[in-house]
């Protein structure tokens, strides 16, 4: 779903598009991830089994990936706007 990017290779323009885009992205994972969980919880209390934990990991994992992308992209961000430009 979040393909590893090298974001040192992209200019300052497509890091702004990247950001516009990832907080796009923000409301589908939020929507994703409150889809798994609901549909776990509907599955532990009407059928329990292996399906709830699978789809609580799926969220975690979901959500653990969207997060670690923004913050990488941030940090590039920051650093180059701390470089001095040329």
């Amino acid at each position: 779903m979040f393909p590893t990017t090298d974001y040192s290779k992209m200019t300052r323009e497509e890091l702004a598009a990247e950001a516009k885009k990832m907080n796009s992205q923000k409301t589908l994972t939020a929507v994703l991830i409150g889809v798994a969980v609901g549909v776990a919880v509907w599955s532990a209390t009407h059928h329990g089994g292996m399906m709830t934990f699978g789809l609580l990991g799926l969220a975690v994992l979901v959500g653990y990936r969207a997060s670690r992308a923004r913050k990488r992209l941030q940090a590039e961000i920051s650093h180059r706007d701390k470089a001095p430009k040329q």
